[in-house]
This record gives C-alpha cells, sequence and structure tokens, in this order.
C-alpha cells in the first residue's frame, strides 16, 4: 500500500503563496532596515531605473488617505485585517488554484502592509522605478504581490469561464 500524495488544494496553494509573500515582504524590510539602514545611506542607485529609498506611507495605495493621527492609523489596520480575513474566508472556498493563488498574494501582501503599520505607525515602502524623467511611486514587495494578486482576479472575473452545471431537468449547459 502507498501512501496518498498530498493534495495541493487551491486553499493550501493560497496559503503557501500568502506565507512565503509574508516572509520575503518582511525579511526584505528587515535587510534594509537594520542591516543595510537605509534611512542613513538612501538613496541607493541599483542601476539607471531602479533606486533603493525609504518613504514611510502612513496612507493606504500609491499614499491616498494619509493618516498621521493614531486613531486613522488604527482604522486603516483595522480595514486590513477585515479585509485579509474577508481573503482567507474566499480562499478556502474556491476550487481554482489560478484563484487560490492570487488571493494568497492579496492575503500575504495585506498582512506584510498590516504588520508595518502596526510596528511602525506606517508601511515601509522601498522599491522606486523610474525613467527618462518618468516616475513610479515608492513601493514594497508586498504592494507588487497585491497588484499581481489583483490582476489574477480580474483576469479570473473577465477572462476565465466557469462551466456551470444545468441547474434544472430541462436547462441545457
Amino acid at each position: 500500500m502507498g501512501t496518498d500524495p498530498i493534495r495541493y488544494s487551491p486553499a493550501r496553494l493560497g496559503a503557501f503563496v500568502g506565507l512565503v509573500t509574508l516572509v520575503l515582504d518582511q525579511l526584505s524590510k528587515l535587510v534594509l532596515l537594520r542591516w543595510v539602514e537605509i534611512e542613513k545611506t538612501q538613496p541607493i542607485v541599483v542601476n539607471e531605473v531602479f533606486d533603493l529609498v525609504l518613504v514611510w506611507n502612513r496612507g493606504v495605495s500609491y499614499g491616498l488617505f494619509q493618516q498621521d493621527s493614531a486613531v486613522g492609523r488604527y482604522m486603516l489596520l483595522a480595514v486590513s485585517i477585515a479585509v485579509t480575513i474577508g481573503l482567507l474566508v474566499w480562499m478556502l472556498y474556491t476550487d481554482d488554484k489560478w484563484l487560490g493563488f492570487g488571493l494568497g498574494l492579496l492575503a500575504g501582501g495585506a498582512i506584510g502592509n498590516a504588520i508595518d503599520r502596526a510596528a511602525y505607525g506606517a508601511v515601509v515602502d522601498f522599491a522606486h522605478l523610474h525613467w527618462n524623467g518618468w516616475s513610479w511611486y515608492v513601493f514594497n514587495l508586498a504592494d507588487a504581490a497585491i497588484v499581481a494578486g489583483v490582476g489574477i482576479l480580474l483576469y479570473d472575473s473577465l477572462v476565465t469561464q466557469r462551466v456551470q452545471p444545468p441547474s434544472g431537468p430541462n436547462e441545457q449547459a
């Protein structure tokens, strides 16, 4: 008798992706803050289009809704936690591995940024893309994972078609 192969359900895949995202996000921030001491050494020019700079984001995506008060900070933290719980519940009920993957990216990124907000009062952003006078906002790995997760969810909802079983005896597929 052989052993049962491990089943990689969408929820397990999403949880794994979320955990990897969270660990890489927090590790990158820890390295830059504690070992590289980016606050003292910035900007760090990586190449002609990418720099490492420290930005304390007290708002949400793209720096919107900046919150300098403790109440605002905890409100954003509470919203992050509520959204993450919703994503995790959705992940438990999905039957699609790509959707589980995307939800894992979103949840891992949201948890990473929530940890920053709780620990530092702001999200640690550090990656700056620019080219020929054009400058993109400063972001982190959690933000990149969230954008990728949203892209997967959009693709899933707009492009993929789910085959729905007929709901009645007279209905055709």
